[in-house]
């Protein structure tokens, strides 16, 4: 999984930035149409989706771990699919449907990070990014009545902070891997 991780500190840059921008956007436009909204987040979820998946299956001959991306990458593009094939749900449909995949998501970070908590420094990030991920579906679940307009400004900090989070881990695994330019089993595991 290390070694997995290593390999795609441009994936997870790349699922950062993404979330960034679609946080940015919406941020941007708080008046969004539903039907704008409903285009971002299935362009946001297939996106990270494909990303995710490509990540998985280039790396799925070397790494046991490979599938935990690939979950992650089935998640997102079964998001992004059922947002377009069903434009018309709801808002309350689509808040739910935002809740599940962030609430999904954020148990995969969560369960890639304690897989790699022994032997990398920086996992914190990615257990963060679970953690935000899911209180936000939690939230989703609890309040799914919201306004329309409120969901827009929730969505939109929940995907600049997620975005964030996922860009300071690349940044992370980055420097480590240019710093010690070895796989982190090679490396005393911190405490």
């Amino acid at each position: 999984m290390n070694e997995l991780l290593l390999k795609s500190w441009k994936v997870l840059a790349l699922r950062g930035a993404v979330s960034l921008l679609f946080g940015v956007l919406a941020a941007l436009w708080p008046g969004l149409t539903l039907m704008w909204l409903i285009v971002m987040f299935a362009a946001y979820a297939l996106i990270w989706g494909a990303v995710s998946m490509s990540a998985a299956v280039r790396n799925r001959k070397s790494n046991d771990d490979w599938w935990m991306l690939l979950v992650l990458g089935l998640i997102g593009l079964a998001a992004g699919a059922t947002t377009i094939l069903y434009p018309g749900l709801t808002a309350l449909m689509l808040v739910l449907l935002m809740g599940a995949t962030a609430l999904a998501s954020g148990i995969v970070d969560i369960a890639m990070a304690i897989r790699l908590r022994k032997v990398i420094q920086g996992e914190g990030f990615l257990i963060l990014n679970g953690i935000v991920s899911i209180l936000f579906g939690v939230f989703v679940f609890f309040f799914p009545g919201a306004g329309a307009l409120a969901m827009v400004w929730l969505i939109s900090m929940y995907a600049i902070v997620t975005g964030m989070l996922l860009l300071a881990l690349a940044w992370r695994v980055r420097s480590w891997t240019s710093e010690h330019g070895t796989p982190p089993e090679s490396l005393p595991a911190h405490g």
